[in-house]
């Protein structure tokens, strides 16, 4: 499954849990402009010199900081695959034993029953007879397997109150953790998911960023190829960083919105841009700046604490025995590389480091602009949205450092880790010294649910290339709607007065008149809408 990691995502820490959607969020516009261009690196003077995880670190730190402010074109992809959940079964040595019931004082009998099962339908598919002497063997290795089972669980149940007796280490190692084990159908179950969702579903984005130019586009695509079915979707973007705008191909929105709200709506939107302004005047004079300068600054101090020992060289071609093995088409973009950096985490350390950045940027904000912690007035949902001033750039923004802060006091008092995994990334350079690409490897955070999510994985590649003139931002689009402008885009602050307009002359869906006597801005301007 290949999906989008943007530059936002790339230039973020990768969040646990939902810190990278909440802080996203937040620093949508703003954090785009830590481009990650390609940059030279300091050629070392000896192989030996060259090859220190200390000159490793040093490097890449000095490549990652000079790309902040450099124009590129970026492809990126986001693969999540769950194979390794039922190859490990497909090369089980025996060493490790596989639950079989839901529950342990069962496991012995089902395990018997399913390998007796297993063998009486050899049989019939070899037209014999399950008693005939071809199968003595096999019955017989079926019935002193069940007894040893027998004997083992006893003496591991007889363990929980004598801890002299003894117990095989391989049972006490299936009964110890039988909960957390996967049975046979979750393999069945995720080999399916891997088949039918994950590898034919692939999303990516492409685009540029000019931060002198003060823009940024991106194509994000959607598609979904099987056997029987193919089928696609994409939705161009367009952020205006100098006069705090993001633009939405209206395409894609035109079809919902004449269904549910504006009836009257036709053609009017297509082959148009929709314009949302990031802010309404609420929040305070160089907020944004502020934003980007505190996140480069948690980024550095992040970095500078990482021990020394996370970082270090490896060779191109030693790509291709990482294990579980890497997507093929991205393993193909890697092994070109004249040198690659990798650094590696535990995943109990990867936590620590997310956890610094955010006290660190949010430290900063709340420090600049203490009018922006302050504590929001508790309300529900619906009461929200029955406030006429929770819908401000400043509350929202208000709410989201709230949720940044509880997220960080949750993970501080919770502190759950997973076990025996790693965060790995990858940095692969030319010979000029260009940085070319970066990946990213991690397992998904199963601490909540261990056996669905048990080998599930995430692998990020994004690669980097010198921004070309020739090339459309949006390949898909006409060439006159390359760049948003007044003609050729429909502003939301002024089509929504006119729809609301619309409602309070009597016109409108059922669906529309709903919703918009919950919004408070209508009730104010308009009162009720019939």
């Amino acid at each position: 499954m290949k999906i989008v990691h943007h530059t936002i995502a790339q230039c973020l820490p990768f969040k646990t849990k939902n810190n990278l959607l909440v802080t996203s969020a937040f620093l949508t516009g703003a954090l785009l402009l830590t481009g990650c261009q390609s940059t030279g690196l300091g050629q070392s003077n000896t192989a030996a010199v060259k090859q220190a995880p200390s000159v490793a670190k040093k490097t890449l730190e000095t490549a990652l900081q000079k790309q902040r402010r450099q124009s590129f074109s970026y492809h990126s992809n986001l693969e999540i695959g769950n194979n390794q959940q039922f190859t490990d079964a497909d090369t089980d040595t025996g060493t490790e034993k596989m639950a079989v019931s839901d529950y342990v004082d069962e496991h012995c009998e089902e395990a018997h029953d399913q390998a007796y099962a297993a063998l009486i339908l050899q049989a019939e598919q070899q037209n014999k007879d399950i008693l005939a002497v071809d199968y003595d063997t096999k019955r017989d290795s079926i019935r002193q397997s069940y007894f040893e089972c027998v004997a083992a669980y006893h003496a591991w149940d007889d363990h929980q109150y004598d801890s002299d007796v003894k117990v095989a280490p391989d049972y006490q190692a299936l009964f110890d953790n039988y909960e957390d084990k996967q049975r046979p159908l979750d393999r069945k179950k995720a080999q399916l998911l891997d088949e039918y969702l994950l590898k034919p579903l692939s999303i990516d984005s492409q685009g540029i960023y000019q931060p002198m130019a003060g823009k940024a586009t991106m194509l994000a695509s959607a598609q979904y190829q099987a056997r029987n079915h193919h089928s696609s979707i994409n939705q161009p973007i367009y952020m205006d960083f100098k006069n705090g705008d993001i633009y939405l191909w209206a395409d894609n929105f035109a079809i919902l919105n004449s269904e549910l709200l504006d009836d009257k709506l036709g053609t009017k939107w297509q082959n148009k841009w929709l314009k949302i302004a990031i802010d309404d005047g609420t929040l305070p004079k160089g907020f944004g700046s502020e934003v980007i300068k505190s996140h480069f600054a948690a980024l550095d101090a992040t970095y500078d604490a990482a021990p020394v020992s996370q970082f270090n060289y490896v060779a191109p071609n030693s790509l291709a025995s990482l294990s579980p093995k890497l997507p093929a088409h991205q393993l193909s973009a890697m092994l070109p590389s004249d040198q690659i950096i990798r650094r590696v985490q535990s995943f109990e350390d990867y936590q620590a480091s997310q956890q610094k950045y955010m006290q660190i940027f949010y430290d900063r904000i709340s420090e600049k602009y203490p009018e922006l912690v302050q504590e929001p007035e508790s309300m529900t949902a619906f009461e929200s949205i029955q406030n006429p001033k929770a819908f401000t750039s400043k509350s929202v923004v208000q709410k989201i450092l709230a949720m940044i802060k509880d997220q960080m006091n949750e993970e501080a008092t919770t502190g759950e880790t997973v076990a025996n995994t790693e965060v790995q990334e990858l940095y692969g350079f030319d010979k000029r010294g260009q940085l070319k690409w970066e990946h990213l490897r991690r397992q998904l955070d199963n601490t909540s649910e261990a056996n669905n999510n048990k080998g599930m994985r995430i692998d990020v590649l994004q690669q980097y290339s010198a921004v070309s003139t020739k090339d459309l931002a949006f390949p898909n689009l006409p060439s006159n709607v390359q760049s948003p402008n007044a003609s050729n885009s429909i502003d939301l602050r002024k089509y929504a007065p006119e729809l609301l307009q619309y409602y309070q002359d009597g016109n409108g869906t059922a669906v529309g008149k709903m919703v918009f006597n919950m919004l408070p801005m209508v009730r104010e301007r308009f009162g009720s809408v019939e």
